[in-house]
């Protein structure tokens, strides 16, 4: 029995990827908000991403939005953040919205768009249903980030299912939705679309307030061990 029990144990510290410190320093200093909204500090630059339901303001340095739903894409959020040092990323459908936001740039994006901004290297890819595509088709050109921050790849995926695309994205860390009502189809496809990506830190999010549950979150993270860290935040 108890060689079997450390052959099982080695075999896991084998297949878990080992996580680097540079990498965890960036997981453990991003905040989830809730919903798809973060908040990350990285080299000396604030960054949200999907700011919804902000219980004070702040300023950001740079504000990206995945897609125009009304908890992406939330005009009162945006203005708690948004100064004039701010460069707002968007899907172009959005910018006719806010012309008149003090920022000091905004960009409209469609996938593929690639840009350094403020030091940090910035990517829109693809994000999109491949099953309910009544929700975000693929023709909606909706778009997730991949933010490079001092090195570390962090991946936001965006409203998306898991989508063929991600097999050719290499993340350190991964932000992607639980939900199974607009999002993903399973708690199992968001764990394969985390292995998709090589990530080595997974951090559900888009649960607990429309679709998904804390359980969900939990499940995740057990399909995920020994091969993924998972890492469950509270939304604040």
């Amino acid at each position: 029995m108890y060689p079997i029990l450390l052959l099982t144990l080695l075999i896991n510290a084998v297949a878990m990827k080992q996580v680097d410190p540079k990498v965890e320093l960036v997981a453990n200093n991003m905040e989830w908000l809730g919903q798809a909204a973060v908040k990350v500090i990285c080299q000396g630059k604030t960054i949200y991403i999907d700011p919804y339901k902000l219980t004070k303001s702040d300023s950001a340095d740079i504000v990206l939005i995945t897609h125009s739903h009304s908890d992406h894409w939330s005009i009162d959020d945006i203005k708690k953040v948004v100064t004039s040092k701010t460069t707002l990323i968007a899907p172009i459908e959005c910018l006719d919205e806010v012309k008149d936001l003090p920022a000091k740039a905004k960009i409209g994006v469609i996938p593929g768009f690639k840009q350094t901004v403020d030091g940090i290297a910035i990517e829109a890819v693809p994000a999109y249903n491949v099953v309910k595509t009544k929700f975000h088709g693929r023709d909606k050109n909706f778009v997730g980030y991949i933010l490079n921050l001092d090195g570390v790849k962090l991946y936001h995926t965006g409203d998306t299912e898991r989508i063929p695309e991600m097999k050719s994205i290499n993340a350190d860390i991964i932000l992607l939705p639980l939900g199974q009502t607009y999002t993903m189809n399973s708690v199992e496809e968001a764990a394969e679309s985390a292995k998709d990506v090589k990530a080595s830190i997974a951090i559900p999010i888009h649960y607990g307030m429309y679709e998904g549950t804390s359980a969900d979150a939990e499940k995740f993270k057990s399909l995920l061990e020994g091969s993924i860290t998972v890492i469950i935040k509270k939304p604040r």
